[in-house]
């Protein structure tokens, strides 16, 4: 029987480590013996702006793009991104989201406001959202910049791959000066997920 080809999107603003979450991920869906294929990082990366990583795998995966109403799981490292790429989530798919707020552009400016309760409304179209404070954690773990990371260890508990594939993942893909702290913050989105 063909393994149907399931689909994740990771998006944030430039400078949150997209490209790291994702590398992780295709590393691990790697591992687990599947076709992967991720597709480059869009957007304004180097100001701040919307990135987005598209990460497929199966048994056969022809394009790494993802359509609307297509992604088993939505990882936005920040709330409005989140918002912005929820129309991407299939029915029955999970939305781990960051409860970070980056203003963009706009806002900053004063030309819009930042909207309210954005969680909230995200969980009033029922949706299964996994809100996390993966900042905090982050910051627990030693290093605000391992959000990316704690919010892969969300995910982990939600894939449900072996817990050693993901380490694994993250020993080839973390330089081994920061390893210590991205286990840690793994570690606790893992214990997030699990409460």
């Amino acid at each position: 029987m063909a393994v149907e080809v399931k689909s994740v999107m990771i998006v944030g603003v430039g400078g949150q480590g997209s490209l790291l979450a994702s590398r992780i991920l295709g590393n691990v869906l790697m591992e687990q013996g599947y076709d992967v294929k991720v597709s480059e990082v869009h957007g304004m990366s180097q100001r701040g702006g919307s990135v987005v990583t598209y990460v497929k795998y199966g048994e056969k995966v022809y394009s790494p793009v993802i359509e609307k109403g297509e992604a088993d799981a939505i990882i936005a490292f920040e709330q409005l991104e989140a918002a912005r790429y929820v129309p991407y989530l299939k029915e029955n798919g999970h939305l781990i989201v960051s409860t970070q707020k980056i203003d963009p552009m706009p806002v900053i400016t004063g030309a819009m406001k930042y909207p309210e309760d954005i969680i909230g409304k995200l969980k009033a179209k029922d949706i299964d959202v996994i809100a996390v404070d993966a900042l905090s954690l982050a910051e627990e773990a030693g290093n605000p910049k391992s959000s990316n990371v704690v919010l892969m260890g969300v995910l982990s508990k939600r894939l449900g791959f072996e817990r050693e594939v993901w380490i694994n993942a993250l020993k080839q893909c973390v330089p081994e000066k920061f390893l210590e702290l991205n286990m840690k913050a793994f570690e606790l989105g893992e214990s997030v997920a699990e409460a």
